[in-house]
């Protein structure tokens, strides 16, 4: 069924002594969709993961995950789960295929030879079946790390920041392979802190301070937010950005190049603080915001709310 839910949890909550790391957070994820779970270092992300695949026990809240209680169930759960970690985590003296086989060992999976050879075959990784770990580049790595959450035949993908460090062909590379496995039916839950990849996903979430600010597709969210937008071109840039951002009214005044994005959440207050550099020197033109100055907006906001 297209509108199956592989997640589907509310009130999800973790606490670590006084703090709350994860705040009463609800999330539904659909078969083969890849949702984006976005948020500033240290916002949650990565404690909301390890309580949906079992490795840490929330203290709060409810729901399924692949059908399975995801408070009791978490054996169950494990099992049909791949999750990749933001570090590189496998033995970088051993090859590619002893690497892929130890983690088939570790899945206690019969067939383990056939399996290795699946994954190495589908993640085109065939000329380096023999290639050192520890010599691969990013890219590489990152793929044999793919290859080894699969190996498996997860139904559930969980993959945190799984693109940090790597070129930007290898990054477009990896989520051609994400769209290819998704159309298959498989899910993916990404962190990421990259917009461009974020915009690929087909619904996101936003998490600050272990709360979930907004969700939906990139247009919903960028709607939601009710953030105006400049863009203003013209000489010394650098100094308008500085004046724009002692104004009043002016949240953000960040440089894309040769123009700047001046962006408040209030569109009247916004248009009398840009009102007096409204002159010849530039030229001024009201754009759709885009997410990554929406982000920066819930990120800016939540910050003032937590010191408050």
């Amino acid at each position: 069924m297209p509108d199956e839910l592989v997640i589907d949890v509310r009130g999800m909550t973790k606490r670590f002594g006084r703090r709350t790391v994860v705040n009463d957070i609800a999330l539904q994820v659909r078969k083969g969709e890849i949702y984006g779970f976005l948020g500033p270092n240290g916002s949650g992300k990565t404690t909301f993961i390890r309580m949906l695949c079992g490795l840490l026990k929330a203290d709060a809240g409810s729901g399924t995950c692949l059908g399975s209680d995801v408070i009791t169930g978490s054996e169950t759960i494990k099992r049909q789960v791949g999750y990749m970690t933001q570090r590189f985590s496998f033995y970088e003296d051993l090859s590619i295929a002893e690497n892929l086989d130890f983690v088939a060992r570790m899945y206690g999976l019969k067939d383990r030879r056939n399996a290795v050879e699946r994954s190495i075959e589908g993640l085109g990784l065939k000329d380096r079946r023999d290639q050192l770990a520890g010599e691969l580049s990013g890219g590489w790595k990152q793929r044999m790390a793919l290859a080894a959450c699969l190996i498996h035949e997860p139904r559930l993908l969980l993959l945190d920041e799984p693109t940090a460090g790597v070129d930007p062909k290898a990054r477009r590379d990896f989520w051609d392979q994400i769209h290819d496995l998704a159309a298959r039916g498989l899910t993916f839950l990404i962190t990421t802190h990259y917009m461009d990849e974020a915009e690929r996903c087909h619904r996101l979430a936003y998490i600050s301070n272990g709360n979930l600010l907004v969700h939906g597709t990139v247009a919903e969210v960028i709607d939601r937010a009710r953030l105006t937008t400049w863009s203003v071109t013209g000489r010394d840039l650098n100094d308008l950005s500085r004046r724009l951002r002692e104004t009043p009214g002016v949240e953000q005044a960040v440089a894309f190049g040769t123009m700047l994005h001046v962006s408040g959440a209030d569109e009247r207050a916004l248009e009398q603080a840009i009102a007096p550099f409204r002159m010849d020197d530039y030229e001024w033109k009201q754009v759709r915001s885009s997410l990554e100055d929406v982000f920066i907006h819930l990120m800016q906001t939540s910050k003032a709310s937590s010191a408050e």
